[in-house]
C-alpha cells in the first residue's frame, strides 16, 4: 500500500465516521410514534417499483381499495400512486431514490411498495444503493418486522430485524484500498439497538409471547455484535415476565429446521444482515418468500412490501402477469393492522389462508399453467365477500 492509497483510505473512513456520528446523534433525539387516529386524512402511497413489482402491487392496491372503500369514499384515507422508482429511472438519476420520488414519498404516512431491482457487480447497472436500504434510512424505518406462522408445525415466529444499521448501513460505501485489499463496514449505535430491542419486547408483551431470542455472532464479531447483544440484554431486564435467550446466528439457522427445538421460538431480535438471511429461510416453512410480507416501521413513517425481489427474468420471458401477489397481499394485511384497521387485516389474512391453503380453487404457478395475478386477486376479493 502506498502512502497516497493510505491517505485516500483514511479520508474515506473519516467521512463515514462523521456521517454515522451525526446520524447517531440525530436518532438519539426523542420523538413519538405517529397516531394515525388523529390524522384528518391518512395518505397511503402506492409505489410499484420495477420488474413484477407494478403487477403485484396493483393487485394489492385493488384489494386495499376494496377493503377501505368506505374510508376512501369519506376521504378519510387516500391511496396515492407514486411512480419513478424503476431501475431505469434510478440509474439515469444516479440515485437509489430520485429526489422528486423521495419528496412524494415523504408526503405519505404509509407506503405500499413493490419490489425494486438492486444493481450488482457485472449486471450493467451503475453502483447505486438499494432503493429499499435508502428508503429505510431516509424515512428512518428502523424495524423490519416479519411474521412466519405454520400452526400445524407449531411455528409461530415474529422477527424484528434492525433495518438501518449493521452491514447494510454503508453497504455501497465500501473501500477498494488497493487491487489486493477491499474493506466494508458494520455500524452499531446505542439508540439504534435499544429501539429495535424495545419494539421486540413491547410486541412480545402486548401479544402474550413468552420468549425473545437475541441473535448475533458476538463470539467473533465482538465489537458491533457484542454491543448489540449487551444493549438488547439491558432492555430485556425491563421485561422480567419474558424469557430471554441468546443464540449465535449459525446455530440458530440449524435449530430452525430442528422439528423439536423450533417450536420453542417466538420472537427474535437481530442485526440487519442476519435478519435478512434468516427470514428468507423461515419463510420457506410457510411456502416460500412469495408467501411472506414485511413491515418496515419507524416513528413517523411505515412501509410495507413483499420480501422477494423484482424477478426481471419473469418480465423478460413475458410472464409478469402470472406473478404471485400473495407476498404483497400479506404485506397489505400488515399495513391494515398497523393503521388500526385490524378487522380488515384479519379478514384479508383469513381470505389468503383459504385461497392459498384450504380451497386452492385457483393456483399460481408463475406460468400459464396457473392463474394470472389479476385472477388470483379477484378470487381473494370473492372470498372476502
Amino acid at each position: 500500500m502506498t502512502e497516497t492509497q493510505k491517505q485516500a483510505a483514511l479520508a474515506h473512513i473519516a467521512a463515514l465516521l462523521d456521517e454515522q456520528s451525526a446520524r447517531a446523534t440525530r436518532i438519539a433525539q426523542k420523538s413519538e410514534f405517529i397516531d394515525y387516529s388523529k390524522l384528518e386524512k391518512l395518505v397511503i402511497g402506492v409505489c410499484g417499483g420495477d420488474g413484477i413489482g407494478p403487477t403485484i402491487t396493483q393487485e394489492a392496491a385493488n384489494v386495499l381499495k376494496y377493503l377501505l372503500a368506505n374510508e376512501i369514499k369519506a376521504e378519510k384515507i387516500e391511496l396515492r400512486d407514486i411512480g419513478g422508482l424503476t431501475i431505469e429511472n434510478r440509474a439515469a438519476c444516479g440515485k437509489a431514490i430520485p429526489d422528486e420520488v423521495l419528496a412524494e414519498l415523504k408526503k405519505c404516512h404509509v407506503i405500499l411498495k413493490g419490489p425494486t431491482t438492486t444493481p450488482q457487480a457485472g449486471d450493467g447497472w451503475p453502483n447505486i444503493e438499494s432503493a429499499n436500504v435508502a428508503m429505510r434510512k431516509e424515512l428512518d424505518l428502523f424495524a423490519n418486522m416479519r411474521p412466519v406462522r405454520v400452526p400445524e408445525q407449531g411455528i409461530d415466529w415474529t422477527f424484528f430485524r434492525e433495518n438501518t444499521e449493521g452491514a447494510y448501513a454503508v453497504g455501497s460505501r465500501g473501500l477498494n484500498v488497493t487491487d489486493e485489499l477491499a474493506m466494508d463496514f458494520t455500524v452499531t449505535t446505542t439508540e439504534g439497538t435499544r429501539r429495535i430491542a424495545k419494539l421486540a419486547y413491547e410486541f412480545a408483551r402486548a401479544n402474550g409471547k413468552e420468549r425473545v431470542s437475541i441473535v448475533t455472532k458476538a463470539n467473533v464479531i465482538k465489537t458491533t455484535d457484542g454491543k448489540f447483544l449487551s444493549l438488547a440484554k439491558e432492555i430485556a431486564e425491563e421485561y422480567k415476565e419474558i424469557v430471554t435467550d441468546e443464540w449465535y446466528i449459525d446455530i440458530l439457522t440449524a435449530k430452525l429446521i430442528d422439528e423439536k427445538r423450533r417450536r420453542d421460538f417466538r420472537v427474535f431480535v437481530l442485526p440487519n444482515l442476519y435478519g435478512d438471511i434468516i427470514t428468507d429461510e423461515a419463510a420457506e416453512f410457510q411456502g416460500g418468500v412469495g408467501t411472506a410480507g414485511s413491515a418496515n416501521i419507524g416513528k413517523q413513517y411505515a412501509m410495507f412490501e413483499a420480501i422477494h425481489g423484482s424477478a426481471p427474468r419473469m418480465v423478460a420471458e413475458g410472464r409478469a402477469k402470472y406473478a404471485d401477489p400473495c407476498s404483497m397481499l400479506r404485506a397489505t394485511a400488515m399495513l391494515l393492522s398497523h393503521i388500526g384497521k385490524t378487522c380488515q387485516g384479519d379478514r384479508l389474512n383469513r381470505a389468503l389462508d383459504v385461497c392459498m391453503n384450504e380451497e386452492k380453487r385457483l393456483v399460481i404457478t408463475g406460468r400459464d399453467t396457473g392463474c394470472t395475478c389479476r385472477e388470483f386477486g379477484e378470487y381473494v376479493c370473492e372470498v372476502l365477500g
